[in-house]
C-alpha cells in the first residue's frame, strides 16, 4: 500500500507471511475490488470523450470497420448503432470519431438531425 506525503510515495509493506487464510482472503476481495474501481473509472473516462449521437468507427475482430452513432452509454460500454441497424456493445476505448471536428464533408449537411412525421398532417 502506499500512502502520499507531498510529492514523495510511502510504500506500506504488508507481511503476508503471517496472515491467516482469513485475512488474506479479505485481502484478496479488497485488492480485486480497488482494481475493478479502478478499472470502472478508466472505462468511464474514456466514454466520457464521447457524446451521445457522435458518430464513430470502430474495428471487431475478424470483421470490416464499421461505423455507427453512439446511442447509449452502459456501466462498462457504449451502445452504438451501426450503419446497417446492428446494435453492438463496445468499449469505449476501442472507438474513434467517424469524422473528427473541422473535417466535416458536404455529405454530412444535416448529419445528427431526426426528422420526425408531422403529426399534424394526419388529422
Amino acid at each position: 500500500m502506499r500512502t502520499l506525503l507531498g510529492r514523495q510515495k510511502i510504500m506500506r509493506h504488508i507481511d503476508i507471511d503471517s496472515l491467516s487464510e482469513d485475512e488474506l482472503i479479505e485481502l484478496n476481495n479488497k485488492v480485486v475490488a480497488r482494481l475493478r474501481f479502478l478499472s470502472q473509472m478508466r472505462s468511464h473516462s474514456a466514454m466520457l470523450d464521447f457524446r451521445v449521437g457522435e458518430r464513430v468507427k470502430f474495428h471487431p475482430d475478424d470483421s470490416r470497420e464499421l461505423l455507427g452513432t453512439l446511442t447509449r452509454y452502459n456501466k462498462k460500454t457504449v451502445t452504438v448503432v451501426t450503419d446497417a441497424g446492428q446494435h453492438w456493445n463496445v468499449s469505449p476505448s476501442l472507438l474513434t470519431r467517424a469524422n473528427p471536428s473541422g473535417t466535416a464533408t458536404a455529405n454530412s449537411k444535416g448529419a445528427g438531425v431526426a426528422r420526425f412525421p408531422d403529426s399534424s398532417a394526419e388529422k
